[in-house]
């Protein structure tokens, strides 16, 4: 197991994590290739780089829809925005994920809209709530077939009411309560600090977090990027979050996923950049009975292509609906009626079950 210089903290983790290297596919567009690695379905059409789209139900919003809310606490929330197709297609809203914004590495940071209004109690509010009610005579369907865009803003509002009122919630997004030598070790960085929250999080209850770190794109002076801030972020946030749920007995339940929509080109271009290459790939995982220290598949020799073991996204998503305990070979049915395999064709990559 190889690791650049400049992830030195993860390799110091080795023994923890696995490594698949032979995931592919043939989407060399990011909103396609984003859309089959959040989905495990890919487009029934061709997806323009900078779209938002979700054909297929996302990892997180099918957690949501078998999960649901616990602790008043959303099954499903991303940070600092949704990944282009992580939303719930025909799930309906209430299984879109949570966004937290902002920046956590403020000192001011805080999660908008999860709390009261200065100035009105929780009996004034309870009174507000009860007069809306009583003033909201509008007629809901709630045939699944009608598809009521009130009823799943009913669902929504009591989403939000759930969330205001939950100590649990309240208590998990108060980062400031976090011993400083720990926010420390996963970076006083945003993208660590999201790391940190996304922990809290799930300590609590929460099951399913996207932490969204998107400018990877670099079709020009890969090597000088490489060593700036955004990757030893990277690096230190990772193994600090990999090693605290570990310490906190939460590994062992937890499944870790770092990933993009596909790989890099093996040959530099003219621009000292990689470009767009969906045919080989590398996922790394931690936690969730995955083997430490372990690489899976491999590629051509020149890094062109998987050669061995060669998985799809489509197994790559079986494997983690089967580490979260839901069958990737059911079927769903749209609000028309209509049949949907959750993952068609879909099989383990037994290597990460052993």
């Amino acid at each position: 197991m190889q690791f650049s210089e400049v992830v030195p903290n993860l390799a110091g983790i080795s023994d923890q994590l696995s490594i698949v290297r032979s995931i592919c596919h043939k989407d060399p567009n990011h909103g396609g290739g984003n859309h089959y690695m959040m989905t495990g379905a890919p487009t029934p059409v061709p997806v323009a780089c900078g779209a938002f789209v979700t054909f297929h139900p996302s990892f997180g919003s099918m957690v949501s829809f078998d999960r649901g809310i616990r602790n008043g606490l959303p099954a499903y929330m991303s940070m600092p925005e949704v990944s282009r197709s992580g939303g719930p297609n025909f799930l309906g809203g209430q299984h879109a994920p949570f966004v937290i914004g902002g920046y956590p590495n403020s000192k001011s940071f805080q999660v908008r809209d999860v709390v009261l209004p200065q100035g009105i109690s929780e009996g004034r509010a309870a009174s507000r709530r009860e007069l809306r009610a009583a003033l909201d005579g509008m007629k809901r369907f709630r045939d699944k077939l009608a598809d009521d865009p009130a009823v799943t803003f009913d669902q929504y509002y009591q989403q939000g009411v759930d969330l205001v009122l939950s100590p649990q919630a309240q208590a998990a997004f108060d980062i400031q309560r976090e011993d400083e030598k720990l926010r420390d070790s996963y970076g006083r960085n945003d993208f660590g600090q999201r790391l940190l929250l996304a922990r809290r999080l799930v300590e609590v209850g929460v099951s399913f977090v996207t932490v969204y770190n998107g400018g990877w794109d670099h079709h020009t002076k890969i090597f000088e990027s490489y060593k700036g801030d955004k990757l030893k972020q990277l690096d230190q946030g990772m193994a600090a979050l990999i090693s605290d749920l570990g310490q906190r007995g939460l590994l062992e339940k937890t499944l870790v996923v770092l990933l993009g929509e596909f790989g890099r080109t093996p040959k530099v271009n003219k621009d000292a950049g990689r470009d767009h290459w969906p045919h080989a790939m590398s996922v790394l995982m931690a936690g969730a009975g995955c083997p430490g220290g372990a690489v899976i598949g491999a590629t051509d020799a020149k890094g062109y292509y998987a050669s061995e073991n060669v998985y799809k996204p489509e197994d790559f998503a079986a494997s983690l609906y089967t580490k979260m305990g839901i069958d990737p070979a059911q079927s769903l049915h749209t609000n028309t009626g209509r049949p949907v395999q959750l993952v068609s064709n879909g099989r383990l990559i037994k290597e990460l079950f052993v």
